[in-house]
């Protein structure tokens, strides 16, 4: 193993075509794509590891990756390769970092970062389209944004927790959770060590229905305390969702 190196890679991505990050037997994915990269790159088969595996349609700004390469090279030069292999699909290598063999991507992560992007207006989307969760009605941020905050803290997260969710335990400890508006965007911020599959798209789309005067800050107290998955207000779509970044 001495002939390989270690190299972190901080990744961009554009999900709306992908069946997300990871590998599929039969749907285009984001490892698929860096793999095919890097075997043009170093024509060897070199597997990526990532802090998240993102679902189909969901982006990224910052994910966080690693992948060992059989060649003695500076990093720079693994970011431009990759890059230059990428140049026809929406993934780009923004970072690339030379590590020692002990780092992993997903499991030396300490705190991961998701924002979740609502665009609040009446006309169609152009631009956002596909990179935001447009809701024409009114909704009151405010109010999102104060009610978020009961599920701050370790919980039972069940109820936001998808049924084909992984996770050997569905407690979670949730250190950050806000609601802000600016203008026609609203931004749902979160950061935790770890997540369940959906969990966040699940909080977003409750907070959708306290926004829109539909539940209480005690509805969504409720729902979290039932621990059951029927109590789901509504799953927000993978649109607005995006994976930030990684702490270390």
């Amino acid at each position: 193993m001495s002939d390989l190196n270690r190299f972190k890679l901080t990744i961009e991505y554009d999900g709306t075509n992908y069946r997300g990050w990871q590998l599929q037997d039969n749907a285009p994915s984001i490892q698929e794509e860096l793999e095919k990269a890097a075997f043009k790159f170093c024509q060897s088969q070199c597997r990526f590891h990532a802090a998240g595996r993102t679902d189909a349609g969901v982006h990224a700004k910052g994910m966080v990756a690693h992948v060992d390469i059989p060649r003695d090279v500076e990093a720079f030069k693994v970011m431009d390769a990759l890059n230059y292999h990428l140049k026809t699909v929406p993934i780009s290598i923004l970072a690339s970092e030379k590590v020692d063999d002990d780092f992993h991507a997903r499991f030396s992560a300490k705190k991961r970062y998701y924002r979740y992007h609502i665009i609040n207006r009446r006309a169609k989307l152009s631009l956002q389209k596909g990179k935001a969760w447009q809701i024409k009605e009114e909704l009151d941020a405010e109010a999102m944004h104060d009610a978020a905050q009961v599920l701050i803290g370790k919980h039972d997260f069940t109820t936001f927790r998808s049924v084909q969710c992984q996770s050997k335990s569905p407690l979670k400890t949730l250190e950050s959770l806000t609601v802000k508006r600016d203008g026609e965007n609203i931004y749902v911020d979160t950061s935790a060590i770890s997540y369940l599959h959906h969990q966040v798209r699940s909080m977003v789309g409750c907070l959708y229905y306290v926004g829109r005067g539909k539940w209480t800050k005690q509805d969504l107290k409720d729902a979290l305390l039932v621990a059951d998955r029927n109590a789901l207000g509504f799953n927000a779509p993978p649109d607005g969702l995006y994976f930030m970044k990684v702490d270390y």
